[in-house]
């Protein structure tokens, strides 16, 4: 049964061949009616060819190149416009010049008529074309592979021959095989390479002879012992390279056959110890054979899985053996990374790819700059080196696998290759980012299990101390890996700014970001928080060396289109490691003054240079401040702030800030661009209510800032931030509509309302919480938790008239009016009470008749303060007022006073009513009287 199977596999390809032969004969009678039709064509034109049939036959040659593709499945169909150029360079020395124009345009019409019958959309494939010129190919090498291991394993069955002359004949069969490929190679037709290119018997036969040659030395080695390993190895190797080389001739699909024995080779041959240098040295000559078949070829498919494979051969080792040796295979990347981008692809273009797209897949606009960045020509081959190098290179420090030493140098040399890829090929873009990703992270785990973490992470405990890196080796190796990042991006941006805009951006920002991610972790992990000089001179160092790049490139560029981005980002890469370097030598207030001063620093160079970033790193700069505010609102320490009011370490900390803002705002008053005006004002003006709410806070509370438990006073400061930035927006909003300072600005004013009924009326109350109000009458708590905001809530209702809602202006009013009444009443009770007014002291006689003159006061004042601004609001404020104190009286004073409080009280009301009708009264009148002319003539009094 084997024989017949192995004959009939012999059969399919000897009928194989003659069809070929009987295509190309075809084919050939086809080529000779076309170098009839140019000659006829040339004729026409007046034009008399060359002396001998030169001419005739390069002519032909275009045509025939012109109607077929290339030779194998990933060469690119020639495009007219290359034909008829070919053709121009051949009838190029033809005279007159006339004549030569028509006969180039007869044979480019010609050619081009040729390409389009080519280019036509294809048949759907029949039955006969699948079964006949596809299947009956790949069946027939399969059958051809199993027919030579079927015959061995017969002839061992049948003890016919010596193993040794078993494998001789297999060899000789697999020789055999690998020569009829060729054989037919060569007489095959170039029509049946494009025609059934995944189906090429040249390629089965050589394929079919390889896999019996890798059958026979591996059987050699592993079943009869004939072969050593190294002597295996080495066979196996050379077929593997052999058929890659083939693969040159026979297509990309051998090629990738030869690369999967090759990757297959090393499980097959192993040793009892493990030689990594053998392994991965073994690994970059096959990858870098590959690659430069590749190149010759430009393939991309097996490439690309050649870059998968070192990867998974490298994530198999680093986690099998152990400890593990990271130098070989740090140098089978390396050979990754210059391959792809010294040999393939290299410098190739980044627009497109040389072979054409499918017609479905053709883009049918052209692509944008930034999405021409991303999409770069052969990105597969790049980006699967790119994740590969990446992967292995933070495996190398992971803890997870380095028990013992962290191979700190491999990861270093190759993450940093990796960026000078990026930064030397434009088309390598994922590499650069990759590399960017890569050393963050890398840097994250090195610091992480550097000594200063080593004693905070519980997981570490107990460990043996040679498993801690040394916090050393780990800023060492973040500030060198910066500084190459800074390198890379000052090349880049010095050579092709003008030319590649957009990957010279991408470079300024990741020469802005990894810097500053890097020695911010560096330090935070590894650092000396008193005092770091190496930190601190390395920030300063390199952001200003980022400040001068951008200068120079000002200055040399001009107006260079992406200046303004570039420019953008080294900057804010500059003001991030200024800022770094001030917290490694700075600490407490002159930090903060210093951040603040670095800031209006920023600003004040708008009138040197017209970067549009400049202004907003004052920005920036009040966020910092507020940052370390939120962290510490002592600024220098609970334990060192003083306790004089006013005059303490809190005025400079909050203050001179704020004056800082309010400079900067004045400084760019005339900035073009609206929005970082009015950025710059509301922080200003946040700045100054702050400070004057901190002070206040401050000089009312003993000198105690901040307290584990809530308090009435830390709230207030709340809701007096919360009314003055909702203020400011409100201001902006008029000057620069914009419906985040118009709903921003109401939202704060929404949660400030819901905090004062919340905190202020019930939670933090000092009648319910107990809470002392402060020895200094007026200027106590009552003062910053009551009264301040209720003016404020009143003040931003009269600035809200005509810019929000009603409804939102009316729930302003009204909460002013509660925040009144509530300090009013709560003065009452300190004046009678002390500081401490909470409610289980109860009340005296004196006491509950004062509430009665206080409300009825205020009620009375509210009423004038509602007509002088004609707030219907502030009036019904008022009425609901008075009717309180009308029940307070007969409810309350009836049955709680005696003598002479009780009538007081009562004659008090009274005449507090009769008052407020009078008042009505008039009100109405002289609105009647206004009305009175719109009705009718008046009569005379």
């Amino acid at each position: 049964m084997i024989e017949v199977i192995a004959l009939v596999a012999f059969a399919l390809a000897l009928s194989a061949f003659f069809g070929g032969r009987k295509t190309a004969e075809r084919l050939d009678a086809e080529v000779a009616v076309l170098k009839k039709e140019i000659a006829r064509l040339t004729a026409t034109a007046g034009l008399a060819p060359p002396e001998g049939d030169v001419a005739s036959e390069q002519a032909a040659g275009i045509a025939e190149r012109s109607a077929d593709v290339a030779i194998d499945d990933d060469e690119g169909v020639e495009g007219p416009s290359a034909s008829a150029r070919e053709g121009a360079r051949i009838f190029g020395d033809a005279e007159p010049a006339k004549a030569e124009t028509a006969a180039d345009e007869a044979v480019a019409a010609s050619v081009e008529a040729a390409i389009a019958d080519t280019t036509q959309p294809r048949q759907a494939e029949s039955l006969e074309s699948r079964l006949g010129a596809r299947w009956a190919v790949w069946v027939g090498g399969v059958a051809l592979a199993l027919g030579g291991v079927f015959m061995v394993k017969y002839s061992i069955d049948a003890g016919l021959l010596s193993p040794a002359v078993r494998l001789t004949l297999a060899a000789f069969f697999g020789l055999l095989l690998a020569a009829a490929g060729e054989v037919i190679r060569r007489r095959a037709v170039p029509v049946i390479a494009n025609e059934f290119q995944n189906a090429m018997i040249p390629g089965i036969l050589t394929a079919a002879g390889a896999v019996t040659l890798f059958g026979v030395a591996y059987a050699a080695y592993d079943i009869y012992g004939f072969i050593g390993t190294a002597t295996a190895f080495v066979l196996l190797a050379m077929i593997s390279l052999a058929t890659v080389g083939l693969s040159l001739l026979h297509g990309q699909a051998l090629a990738g056959l030869g690369l999967l024995a090759s990757l297959v080779t090393p499980l097959l041959v192993s040793s009892d110890e493990p030689r990594p240098w053998v392994l991965f040295g073994f690994l970059s000559v096959v990858w870098l054979a590959t690659l430069l078949a590749s190149r010759l070829r430009r393939w991309m498919v097996v490439p690309t899985l050649a870059n998968v494979g070192i990867g998974l051969w490298g994530l198999a080792y680093v986690t099998a053996v152990s400890p593990f040796d990271a130098l070989p295979v740090a140098f089978a990347l390396l050979v990754m990374i210059l391959g792809v981008g010294l040999v393939w692809p290299g410098a190739a273009d980044t627009d497109m790819p040389d072979e054409p797209l499918p017609e479905p897949t053709r883009p049918l606009a052209v692509a944008g700059p930034w999405e021409k960045l991303f999409t770069p020509a052969y990105a597969a081959i790049s980006v699967s080196a790119a994740i590969a190098a990446t992967v292995l290179a933070l495996i190398f420090i992971s803890p997870a696998v380095s028990a013992v030493n962290y191979p700190v140098k491999e990861f270093f040399v190759v993450v940093a290759a990796l960026a000078a890829l990026g930064a030397w090929r434009t088309n390598a873009v994922y590499p650069a980012l990759l590399s960017a990703l890569g050393a963050i992270a890398g840097i994250g785990s090195l610091t992480a299990l550097s000594g200063v973490l080593a004693y905070l992470d519980s997981s570490l405990a107990g460990v043996a101390p040679e498993i801690v890196l040394p916090s050393r080796t780990a800023t060492l190796t973040a500030l060198l890996l910066a500084t190459l990042f800074v390198l890379f991006g000052a090349f880049v941006l010095a050579r092709r700014l003008r030319e590649n805009t957009q990957f010279a951006i991408l470079w300024a920002g990741i020469a802005a970001v990894v810097p500053v991610a890097l020695t911010t972790m560096s330090f935070l992990m590894t650092g000396n928080y008193a005092f770091d000089l190496p930190h601190g001179l390395f920030a300063l160092v390199v952001g200003g060396g980022l400040l001068a790049l951008a200068d120079w490139l000002y200055r040399r560029d001009g107006e260079t289109e992406g200046l303004d981005i570039t420019a953008n980002l080294l900057i804010g890469g500059s003001f991030a490691l200024f800022v770094i370097a001030l917290h490694a030598w700075t600490d407490g207030l002159v930090t903060t003054l210093a951040i603040a001063v670095l800031g209006t620093g920023y600003a004040g160079a708008t009138r040197i240079r017209t970067w549009p970033i400049l202004p907003w790193m004052i920005g920036a700069a009040a966020i910092v401040v507020l940052g370390r505010i939120a962290w510490e609102p002592t600024i220098v320490g609970a334990e060192n702030l003083g306790t004089t009011p006013v005059f303490n370490a809190l005025l400079p900390g909050y203050g001179i800030p704020a004056l800082l803002l309010v400079g900067s705002a004045y400084l760019v008053r005339s900035w073009p661009d609206l929005r970082v005006r009015n950025l710059l004002q509301a922080l200003a003006s946040l700045f100054v209510l702050l400070t004057l709410a901190i002070l206040v806070r401050h000089a009312m509370n003993g000198g105690v800032l901040d307290s584990a438990v809530p308090t009435l006073g830390e709230q207030s400061i709340y809701t007096l931030l919360a009314i003055g930035a909702s203020g400011v927006f409100m201001t902006l909003d008029t000057k620069s509509p914009s419906p985040v300072f118009r709903y921003g600005g109401m939202g704060l004013g929404v949660l400030s309302m819901l905090s004062v009924l919340s905190a202020h009326l019930f939670g933090l109350n000092p009648y319910f919480s107990g809470e002392l109000l402060g020895r200094i009458p007026f200027f106590d708590l009552l003062l910053i938790g009551y009264l301040l905001p209720g003016i404020g809530y009143a003040g931003l209702a009269w600035y809200a008239r005509d810019k929000r809602p009603l409804p939102y202006v009316m729930a302003l009013a009204v909460s002013g009016a509660i925040l009144a009444f509530a300090w009013a009443t709560l003065s009452v009770r300190r004046l009678w009470q002390g500081e401490n007014v909470v409610d289980w002291k109860g009340f005296l006689q004196g006491e509950t008749y004062t509430y009665s003159v206080v409300w009825l006061v205020l009620g009375v004042l509210l009423l004038v303060l509602g007509s002088r601004f004609n707030a219907k609001s502030i009036r019904i404020a008022s009425a609901v007022l008075v009717f309180i104190a009308v029940l307070k009286v007969f409810l309350i004073d009836m049955s709680n006073l005696e003598g002479f409080l009780r009538a007081l009280s009562f004659i008090g009301l009274g005449g507090v009513l009769i008052g407020i009708g009078l008042f009505y009264q008039k009100i109405l009148s002289g609105v009647g009287v206004k009305r009175q002319p719109s009705a009718g003539p008046t009569q005379p009094q």
